[in-house]
């Protein structure tokens, strides 16, 4: 054998780097957490909310806080931010796309956390296996969401030049106004132009859901009463998002006890321990054909 190829037999042998092992999809990745339902509207059907969490002292660096803001959106979709006087936000509807939005904001958090103040964070590394999720990050405790009208919660305390302050009213004029109800958690009404809807992330697994709503849909009763009606659902990080067509002449508060009623038909068509009958199957393969998955 020659030198040559006992040279290339030699490299053939050498230690090859593993790679990280890439994030495994998640369908449900905000499963576990407190809020489950709030997280997914918080990054799929709200456009300005916020909401605080607490993290675990042994992930905080030193000299950070131990609460962050989580925002819908930040400015120039920045996943994280931290502020000059040390406060921490980030945003749940940018940042990286692995498969599991768990790691990825996690990912956005840590990140925040250790930026320097007055700096926001624009990029963050892919996620990976390893990376560790919302659920190993967070301190147990309530995920409570407020809806705002605009952005303005981008810069509250700061006195903003003219360009910004231009910037900053552009970006709360393309906010619709948005309502959330109390008859049932993560309901939230909406008026798009001359329309108004209510969305609602129901927190069962897609499948059961699509079950008892086909039940609703096929016995005539999936409406909230008056001039509505079920236009279909969506599915969002494994929950699925029932939307209704609403009177426009009305608010949010005229369908408080429509939806409570709604959710006393909905829990019961849940329990229903039998399959669907033909009309029923007929009617979830009809929802079906209208649905649409978002991420």
């Amino acid at each position: 054998m020659g030198k040559a190829s006992r040279r290339q037999r030699g490299t053939d042998t050498a230690p090859r780097q593993t790679r990280p092992r890439p994030a495994p999809f998640q369908r449900r990745p905000f499963e576990g957490l407190a809020g489950e339902t709030d997280w997914v509207a918080m990054r799929e059907i709200l456009p300005a909310a916020t909401a605080v969490v607490t993290v675990r002292p042994e992930h905080l660096p030193e000299g950070a806080p131990e609460q962050v803001t989580v925002a819908t959106v930040l400015p120039l979709a920045w996943p994280g931010l931290h502020r000059t006087d040390g406060t921490v936000l980030i945003g749940t509807q940018s940042g990286n796309a692995s498969g599991d939005a768990s790691r990825d904001l996690a990912g956005q958090l840590l990140a925040a956390l250790a930026a320097e103040p007055g700096h926001p964070v624009t990029t963050t590394a892919q996620s990976t296996a390893d990376s560790p999720r919302l659920q190993d990050v967070l301190a147990e405790g309530p995920f409570e969401v407020t809806v705002h009208e605009g952005f303005d919660f981008w810069v509250e305390g700061q006195d903003l030049e003219e360009d910004a302050a231009a910037s900053l009213e552009r970006a709360n004029e393309t906010v619709v106004p948005i309502s959330r109800m109390t008859a049932l958690p993560s309901a939230y009404w909406v008026r798009i132009g001359e329309r108004t809807h209510i969305r609602l992330v129901l927190p069962d697994d897609e499948d059961a859901a699509t079950d008892a709503l086909s039940r609703l849909h096929s016995a005539g009763t999936d409406a909230l009463g008056g001039d509505t009606r079920l236009l279909g659902a969506f599915r969002a990080c494994g929950l699925l998002v029932p939307v209704w067509d609403l009177d426009p002449e009305l608010e949010a508060a005229d369908y408080e006890d429509e939806l409570t009623a709604w959710g006393e038909r909905y829990a019961a068509a849940l329990a229903v321990g039998t399959a669907l009958t033909a009309d029923e199957r007929r009617a979830r393969s009809g929802l079906l054909s209208r649905q649409v998955t978002l991420r």
